[in-house]
């Protein structure tokens, strides 16, 4: 008996009182919030048009409706079936009312965890919520699907927006339509809702006007003390980057040092996170030279630099200093994401200059073709890259904080609304995670190298067609010999596993094609120790589309690390002793990972 007591005791109980107190701090610090949100709008000044955005999705949603309405049996049919499916749906709802128990109409994907909540079955009123929820989106996704007036990209467009809207229209984003956040709410008597409404005027603040949510709690996330950790120096820097060469941790080494060319569209260290997850500690331990460069994070200042810049200033001048260090004329190389196109520009520059300095290229969940370019095409046509370059013009560079959200919003479920409601509405701050943590680092972009980059890779697929010129150089990935390791992801919405493997025919030496499980970032981060995941590879070098290199591909358990140091050794297997960091030329400027990486956006 007394157990029972305490467990009552104990138990939360909603208190009108204190809701009512509750409610109004929460009001209060809402009302902060939108303070702030406001005052960094009129710093900007009136506003003299709509957003380009807006405007897109209204010209975008126009072409579908034109299609629909500019026929009377189209439309009639369209209203018939979309009225015939509510009825259905309030017809089962009348049916449970009744007691019987009627199969629901649609059903959340079993991976959905917004309706997790045995509420959402077992309650009718939100199992019907539910319900209309799906078969409108569904509806709504069927329109764009079936206008068949569509081209390619407005489709892709109009069916990208619909994703959005949806998931912002949610029940489960709302709480007064998600069982979870109402229990929660008046359980804890809406102190919830003052916490998360504290953290939104915090993030809105941090993001000085607009809402920069966090994804994990910063605590014990510093780079060069929880991050980045692995031993090295900064042993020169430009403009443009900081080259970091890393301290041996083997008695000796692989004679060809290794150069790491990551994404400048993010910072380096999601190579080098934890000590268990670094990909470059353990090229390290494994007895590789390793050197990384790390970009600069630009200011207005550096506005102009272009993509030829980067090129010359950075992979071009790191082979030079690694020739001053090491004495070998050749390195290998690896080139993640964008970094990677930037590396197979540089080689076809090479090529073309007749100059030997690379011995092999690794490329990391990189395009050289956009033929079958990821989701973030949707944010591509003339008149987006125009008006972002308007934009651009005046600032300078790409604030890293809109870059960040378009790659959010290709995952807005996971990465947007399940931390709305998470922080916002149930007042339950992130965990620590390293990985989004570095997420949420976000970097700036320079506005000449950024329209470069959108124009002549995803725009013009400029790149694998040989039209491409940096340095007053055409380039042709044809005349690039070296052996490569091209690495897809299965998962990737950045770089589809499929234009990765189409881009594999543009290179003139050998290809091998490699698949891992998992996502853009997982699947390139993922150390044997953790046993996860699993990668395939295929001898059949033929295979023109994925589904038929899948047919003959070999799964392997596990990190494709290993098999991808043991291609390395297959390339040059000679060892000499391992080597110090820097010449008396070139000193240390600072310990590793430089100050470069510090700069937040």
């Amino acid at each position: 008996m007394s157990e029972i007591a305490t467990a009552s005791r104990t138990e939360p109980r909603f208190n009108p009182e204190a809701f009512s107190l509750n409610l109004a701090r929460a009001m209060e610090n809402s009302g902060k919030a939108l303070a702030t949100f406001l005052e960094s709008r009129s710093k900007e000044g009136p506003v003299e048009k709509p957003p380009a955005q807006l405007t897109e999705i209204v010209k975008t949603f126009s072409t579908v409706a034109d299609y629909w309405l500019s026929d009377k049996e189209r439309t009639a049919a369209v209203q018939m079936r979309l009225g015939k499916a509510y009825m259905e749906l309030w017809g089962n709802a009348i049916r449970r009312m009744s007691g019987e128990a009627p199969e629901p109409l649609i059903s959340p994907p079993p991976r959905d965890k917004r309706f997790a909540d045995p509420q959402w079955r077992e309650n009718q009123f939100y199992d019907f919520l539910m319900q209309l929820y799906l078969l409108s989106t569904k509806f709504a996704q069927e329109l764009v699907q079936e206008a068949e007036a569509l081209d390619p990209h407005t489709r892709k467009k109009a069916e990208f927006y619909v994703q959005q809207i949806s998931n912002a229209l949610a029940p489960s984003n709302f709480v007064l339509t998600n069982p979870e956040l109402l229990r929660q709410t008046l359980q804890s008597s809406g102190s919830n809702l003052v916490a998360g409404m504290q953290m939104l005027a915090e993030d809105i603040a941090a993001g000085k006007g607009s809402l920069r949510i966090r994804q994990s709690d910063p605590a014990n996330m510093e780079v060069g003390v929880d991050m980045a950790t692995t031993p090295g120096k900064v042993i020169y820097q430009n403009e443009v980057m900081q080259l970091i060469q890393y301290q041996p941790a083997t008695e000796n080494v692989l004679r060809t040092p290794l150069l790491i060319v990551p994404p400048w569209i993010n910072k380096f260290y999601i190579l080098d996170l934890k000590p268990e997850k670094s990909f470059i500690k353990w090229c390290v331990d494994q007895g590789v030279t390793v050197f990384v460069i790390s970009w600069v994070n630009p200011d207005k200042r550096l506005g102009g630099k272009t993509f030829d810049d980067y090129m010359k200033e950075g992979p071009l001048a790191a082979m030079d200093v690694i020739e001053k260090v090491t004495g070998e004329l050749t390195v290998h190389t690896i080139g993640y994401c964008v970094g990677g196109t930037l590396l197979a520009s540089t080689l076809a520059w090479l090529a073309e200059k007749r100059r030997v300095r690379v011995a092999s290229a690794t490329f990391l969940a990189a395009q050289v073709d956009f033929t079958h370019a990821g989701d973030l095409m949707v944010f591509v046509d003339e008149e987006q890259i125009s008006a972002l370059e308007k934009d651009m013009q005046a600032a300078g560079v790409l604030e890293g904080s809109k870059m960040a959200m378009a790659f959010n919003m290709l995952r807005s479920n996971d990465l947007i609304w399940s931390y709305v409601v998470s922080n916002y509405l149930k007042g339950k701050p992130p965990s620590a995670f390293d990985l989004l943590h570095w997420n949420s680092d976000a970097t700036r972009m320079p506005a000449a190298n950024h329209s470069f980059y959108l124009r002549n890779c995803y725009l013009e697929n400029k790149l694998s067609s040989g039209n491409m010129v940096l340095d007053n150089t055409r380039l042709d990935l044809s005349k690039v010999k070296v052996p490569v390791y091209n690495l897809a992801t299965r998962e990737d919405h950045i770089a589809p596993a499929e234009s990765v493997l189409y881009g594999s025919q543009f290179f003139g030496g050998p290809v091998k094609y490699v698949l891992s499980g998992s996502g853009h970032i997982a699947g390139v981060v993922n150390p044997p120790a953790s046993g996860k995941y699993q990668y395939w590879t295929n001898d059949n070098t033929s295979a023109t589309t994925l589904t038929d290199w899948m047919k003959t591909a070999q799964e392997h358990a596990g990190s494709w690390w290993p098999n991808w140091r043991e291609w390395l050794s297959g390339i040059d297997a000679a060892e000499v002793p391992a080597r110090a960091v820097g010449t008396a030329e070139l000193p240390a400027l600072e310990d590793a990972p430089g100050s470069y990486v510090r700069v937040r956006a």
